[in-house]
C-alpha cells in the first residue's frame, strides 16, 4: 500500500506547468476537428462546403451579391465564387502586419458578423467557419476582386504560403472566390464529396433566398450511371419556399388544393419569416425543413416551436368557430405529423446550439414566428371553408387514431404479464394454432347458443354480438373505444386495429360473419364489414373475412328437405318441383336462434356442406389486372362508396337513394 501512495505522489510531482499546452492559431482545429465540424465523417466533410457557401449567401442576403457559383472538380476540389463586395485586403488595425483577409482565414473568432454594422442577418456568427475550412484543407486558394483589382493568397493546412499578391486589374469583376481541397490526413485517403449532396445543398440555398442565382457545375467523371444530378445547372426560384415545397411533394395528392404560404417582414427590423405548409392526402410520412438565415436546423428549435403554436391555435380556433368540439383533442403532433413544412427565418444575432448550428435556441424567434403566421393562417382557413373542414376532419382522424393506439398500448401493458384476456361470451376453439381455425360472429345470445352447439369445438369459435354494432364510419373514436361489443371483437381477434394491426397476431384463419338471412341480418353484416374495412383493411386484403350463407327457408316434400337462401332461390326450387309429388311445406326461419343446432351445422357451419362468400376490396380481379392509376381510382371509388352509404353525412345517402331507386324491385321483407 505504501508503494502505491509513493507511486501516486511521484506522478503528482511530474504534473507541472510544463504539461499545460497552449494551442495557438488553427492548431486546435487540426487537433480536435470534431469540436468545430462535429467529426471527420462524410457529413462533416460536406459541412466544409456549407461553411464557405454560407459566407457567400450572407453577402447575397445583405443585398451585395446576386450570383454564386459552386463547382466540384474531378480531384474533389471545391470552388465557391460570388459577386459580392470581396473580403477586405487592407491591413487589420490590430494586426498591422497582416491583411484583413489573412486574419479572417487564420484566426478563430474573426469576421464581420459579430455586430449588425456589416450584416443585418447572417448565418456565420461564430467567426470560425472559413478559418476551420482553411485549417482542414491541404490547400486553399482565395481570390478577391475588389476596387477594380484582383488579389490572391495561397494556404496549406491553414498556413499562408506567402503574402497577399496583386494579380492585376479586374475592372469588370468583384467578389470572393474560395477554392479548397480537404486534407487526407484529417478525413482519410478515401474522402470524397458526393455531387448529389452538394447539388441539394446549392438548390436549397437558391430556394431559401429568392434574390440569388446559384450556378452549379460538376465534372461529369464524378457522376455515376443513373445519377439524376445534372453536370451543370442555373438555380433561381422566384417563388421561394412555395417552389421548394412543390418540388418536394411532386406527385402527391394534398388535402388542400393550394398550400398555405406566406412571406412576412417583421416590424421594427426584427427580421423576416417565410413558410410553405401542406397536408398530403396519403399515408406517407410528412417532413419539416426549418432554416435560420439560410442555415438548415435539422434539430428544429424555437422558430419551429412558434410555427407549431400558431398552426395549432388556428385549427382549434376554427373548430370552435364552426362548432366542432372534437377539434379540442387535436395536438401539435397530430397537426404536424403528416404535414409537409418549409420554414425559413432571417433574424439578427441568432443563437445556435453548437458550432454546427443544428438547433436554433434564440428565445425571441418563437414569438416572432407565431405572430407572423397566426393571423395569416386564420384568414387562410376562413377564406376556404371547404378546405378547412377537410383538413379539420383529417386532423381529428389522426387524433382519434392516436388515442386508439394509446388505449391499445395500455391494454397490452395490462395483459403482458398474465394470460391473454378474452371476452367472457367467446366460446373459443381448443386449437392454439391459427391455421385451420374459424371464428363465427353471430347476432345475439340465442343464435350464439345454437352456433356453440353446432360448432366443431377443436377448430371453430363463436362470439355472440349484441344486436347491431356501432357504425364506425359515423362514430367518434371515443364512442368506438367505449363500445363493449367492438372491444370484445378486437380482443378476440388479438391482432389490433389501425396502424397497430399485426397480421401475425390474428388468432383465427377465417373470420366468418354469420347473421340472419333477412334485411336486419344484412344490415348487421354491413356494419361489421364497415368495421373491418375501416379498422382492419389488411384482414380483408389477406383473405381472412367471409360471409356465411344461412338459409331463409326450409322446403319439405315427403321425406325430402332442401333449403333456400332467399326468395329467388325458393321460387327456383318450387319451379323445379323437387322431382316428386305431394304438398310442399315451406317454413321461414325467424333467425339463426330458431334453427335447431343440427340444421345450422348442416347448412351453415359444416365445411363439407356449407357455402361461404369471401369478402374482397375492389378490384375483385386483383391488382395485377390493373395499372396503377386505374387501381388508385378504383380504391378511391370504394372509399367514397363506403363513406356515402355508411358515413356521417345523411345527405349523401339520400342523394344515392334518389339516384338508384329505379333499380330497386318490390321484395317480400
Amino acid at each position: 500500500m505504501a508503494d502505491l501512495f509513493a507511486s501516486s505522489a511521484a506522478r503528482a510531482d511530474d504534473y507541472s506547468a510544463k504539461d499545460i499546452e497552449v494551442l495557438e492559431g488553427l492548431e486546435p482545429v487540426r487537433r480536435r476537428p470534431g469540436m468545430y465540424i462535429g467529426g471527420v465523417d462524410e457529413r462533416a466533410l460536406h459541412h466544409l462546403v456549407a461553411e464557405v457557401l454560407d459566407n457567400s449567401m450572407d453577402e447575397a442576403v445583405a443585398g451585395h451579391a446576386s450570383r454564386i457559383e459552386i463547382e466540384l472538380a474531378a480531384d474533389h476540389t471545391v470552388t465557391v465564387r460570388d459577386n459580392g463586395r470581396g473580403i477586405p485586403i487592407d491591413p487589420h488595425p490590430k494586426f498591422p502586419n497582416k491583411s484583413a483577409l489573412e486574419v479572417i482565414l487564420t484566426t478563430l473568432h474573426a469576421g464581420g458578423k459579430f455586430s449588425d454594422k456589416v450584416y443585418a442577418t447572417a448565418g456565420g456568427l461564430h467567426g470560425v467557419g472559413v478559418s476551420v475550412v482553411n485549417a482542414l484543407s491541404d490547400r486553399l486558394e482565395v481570390e478577391v476582386a475588389r476596387d477594380r483589382r484582383l488579389y490572391a493568397q495561397h494556404y496549406a493546412r491553414g498556413v499562408p504560403q506567402g503574402p497577399v499578391e496583386t494579380i492585376g486589374a479586374a475592372p469588370n469583376r468583384r467578389g470572393t472566390t474560395v477554392r479548397f481541397h480537404p486534407d487526407a490526413e484529417i478525413f482519410g485517403p478515401n474522402a470524397r464529396f458526393r455531387p448529389a449532396t452538394l447539388y441539394r445543398m446549392a438548390r436549397s440555398k437558391a430556394y431559401l433566398f429568392k434574390g440569388v442565382e446559384i450556378r452549379w457545375k460538376v465534372d461529369p467523371e464524378l457522376l455515376r450511371d443513373g445519377d439524376e444530378t445534372p453536370p451543370e445547372a442555373v438555380l433561381h426560384y422566384p417563388g421561394g419556399l412555395a417552389d421548394f415545397l412543390a418540388s418536394a411533394i411532386e406527385g402527391r395528392r394534398t388535402v388542400a388544393p393550394r398550400p398555405f404560404t406566406g412571406d412576412v417582414e417583421v416590424p421594427e427590423g426584427q427580421g423576416r419569416v417565410e413558410w410553405a405548409v401542406t397536408w398530403p392526402d396519403d399515408q406517407d410520412d410528412g417532413f419539416l425543413h426549418a432554416y435560420c438565415n439560410t442555415i438548415p436546423t435539422p434539430l428544429g428549435g424555437t422558430h419551429e416551436a412558434g410555427l407549431r403554436t400558431a398552426l395549432l391555435r388556428g385549427v382549434k380556433a376554427y373548430g370552435e368557430m364552426v362548432g366542432n368540439k372534437k377539434a379540442a383533442q387535436v395536438t401539435a403532433d397530430d397537426l404536424m405529423g403528416g404535414a409537409c413544412v418549409m420554414l425559413s427565418v432571417f433574424i439578427r444575432d441568432p443563437q445556435f446550439q453548437g458550432q454546427t448550428k443544428e438547433r436554433l435556441v434564440s428565445p425571441h424567434a418563437t414569438r416572432m414566428v407565431e405572430q407572423a403566421v397566426k393571423d395569416h393562417f386564420d384568414h387562410w382557413l376562413s377564406g376556404a371553408p371547404e378546405t378547412a373542414n377537410l383538413l379539420l376532419e383529417r386532423l381529428i382522424e389522426r387524433a382519434e387514431e392516436r388515442l386508439r393506439r394509446r388505449q391499445q398500448k395500455e391494454v397490452s401493458r395490462k395483459t403482458a404479464t398474465r394470460k391473454l384476456r378474452l371476452p367472457g361470451k367467446l366460446a373459443d376453439c381448443s386449437r392454439s394454432d391459427a391455421e385451420g381455425t374459424e371464428i363465427f360472429l353471430v347476432e345475439g345470445d340465442s343464435a350464439g347458443g345454437s352456433a356453440k352447439q353446432a360448432r366443431e369445438r377443436a377448430t371453430q369459435a363463436v362470439l355472440p354480438l349484441r344486436g347491431k354494432i356501432l357504425n364506425v364510419a359515423s362514430a367518434s373514436a371515443d364512442k368506438l373505444r367505449q363500445n363493449q361489443e367492438l372491444t370484445d371483437l378486437v380482443q378476440a381477434l388479438g391482432c389490433g386495429t389501425g396502424s397497430s394491426y399485426r397480421a401475425d397476431q390474428l388468432r383465427y384463419e377465417k373470420v366468418v360473419i354469420m347473421t340472419d338471412a333477412d334485411v336486419d341480418g344484412a344490415h348487421i353484416a354491413s356494419l361489421l364489414m364497415t368495421f373491418f374495412y375501416r379498422e382492419m383493411p389488411r384482414l380483408i386484403e389477406d383473405g381472412h373475412l367471409f360471409l356465411a350463407m344461412p338459409p331463409l327457408y326450409r322446403l319439405t316434400q315427403g321425406g325430402r328437405t332442401v333449403y333456400a337462401r332467399d326468395d329467388a332461390h325458393k321460387d327456383e326450387l318450387l319451379a323445379g318441383g323437387f322431382g316428386g309429388k305431394g304438398k310442399v311445406e315451406i317454413s321461414r326461419f325467424k333467425g339463426l336462434g330458431e334453427m335447431p343446432p343440427a340444421q345450422l351445422k348442416e347448412t351453415t357451419m359444416n365445411r363439407e356442406t356449407r357455402q361461404l362468400l369471401r369478402v374482397k376490396i375492389p378490384p375483385a380481379g386483383g391488382p395485377e389486372l390493373m395499372v396503377e392509376p386505374e387501381l388508385e381510382a378504383e380504391t378511391r371509388r370504394t372509399r367514397e362508396t363506403v363513406e356515402t352509404l355508411m358515413g356521417k353525412k345523411p345527405e349523401l345517402r339520400f342523394a344515392y337513394i334518389q339516384e338508384n331507386a329505379r333499380f330497386v324491385h318490390d321484395v317480400d321483407v
